[in-house]
């Protein structure tokens, strides 16, 4: 009976501890990277709309159709003015041309849960989500 409640005790005490373990376990986030331009079409090419911040706050309704044209409208009470262009995938990421404008192009990297960093080189020009 001794040895039945030893090897009890040493399951036991197994489990408490291989239970703790996978508690102290610090979890990592998978690393947030840069969108392909596949994915940026995927993601927000696709004629349905989303929101668009620009770093000072002013936010707009935004909608990439498949056949290359955006629109913008202002949302939110924020200002802005309604818009309208094209876009087109580049090498790393994509480019746009609003009426009367000249055209600038763009990286897309994750900035967290249903959020994108629009970067213009190093420095985030909009901020994205769905």
């Amino acid at each position: 009976m001794r040895v039945h409640l030893a090897s009890a005790v040493t399951a036991m005490a197994s489990i408490v501890l291989f239970s703790t373990s996978l508690c102290l376990t610090p979890v990592v986030a998978a690393p947030i990277g840069k969108l392909a331009p596949n994915e940026i079409q995927a993601t927000f090419f696709s004629g349905q709309p989303f929101t668009a911040a620009t770093k000072s706050n002013v936010k707009f309704k935004m909608m990439f159709s498949a056949d290359g044209k955006m629109k913008r409208e202002p949302a939110g009470g924020g200002g802005g003015a309604k818009g309208t262009g094209t876009w087109q995938l580049s090498k790393d990421g994509f480019c746009t041309a609003w009426s009367g404008a000249k055209a600038n192009c763009f990286t897309v990297v994750g900035a967290g849960d249903n959020k994108w960093s629009i970067m213009k080189g190093s420095t985030v020009v909009a901020t994205w989500s769905k």
